[in-house]
């Protein structure tokens, strides 16, 4: 069976323009308005080799009385449960909020492995300062990411690949990081697979 990647994270960060970038061609529909993608969206796609099943997901607002962000967030709840690995994407446009905080407690409770990307850093170079903030959620390094641009991209699926199964099928699963973040190299360590 193939690993599964979800993509969640609050309404209007750019999860269906990232999916749409990761897989290579436009399914998702990209809007500035939130609730355009409400069910699951599922592609498939590969990175150095590795091929995996990508899902788009609608935005997750942690609380709220509206039918269809109830129907939404369910939908997102579905995708972490059959995930192998979430990317839980932020906004560096909006900062990090109080919802950001209640998804990332939600993912936290879920398990699985989660990579924390940041999007809409949309130059090279140096991080905005706010990057930083990010590191609040207590999910690991962020990874800087421009769901436009692709810039990050692939540091992100490098993240990811990190927790799949090994590929003869055989016992044990792939790299896991207690809190669920992705691994840093400390100065003169070297991680696996680098």
């Amino acid at each position: 069976m193939k690993p599964i990647v979800a993509i969640v994270g609050r309404p209007n960060v750019g999860k269906s323009q990232l999916f749409n970038k990761l897989i290579g061609r436009r399914v998702s529909i990209v809007e500035d308005t939130p609730g355009v993608t409400r069910d699951r969206i599922y592609g498939e796609t590969d990175w150095n080799g590795r091929q995996f099943t990508l899902i788009d997901t609608g935005g997750i607002e942690p609380r709220t009385d509206n039918l269809i962000l109830e129907f939404m967030r369910d939908q997102a709840q579905t995708a972490i449960e059959t995930a192998t690995v979430i990317i839980f994407l932020t906004d560096i446009r909006t900062g990090l909020t109080a919802s950001d905080h209640e998804v990332a407690n939600m993912l936290l409770r879920s398990g699985k492995p989660i990579v924390l990307a940041v999007n809409k850093i949309d130059s090279t170079g140096a991080p905005d300062p706010d990057f930083y903030e990010f590191y609040n959620l207590g999910l690991g390094d962020p990874i800087a990411v421009s769901a436009v641009h692709g810039h990050g991209t692939g540091d992100l699926l490098d993240a990811c690949v990190a927790y799949f199964p090994p590929r003869d099928g055989g016992g044990g699963g792939g790299r896991r990081h207690p809190r669920g973040g992705h691994r840093q190299a400390q100065r003169g360590q070297i991680l696996p697979g680098k």
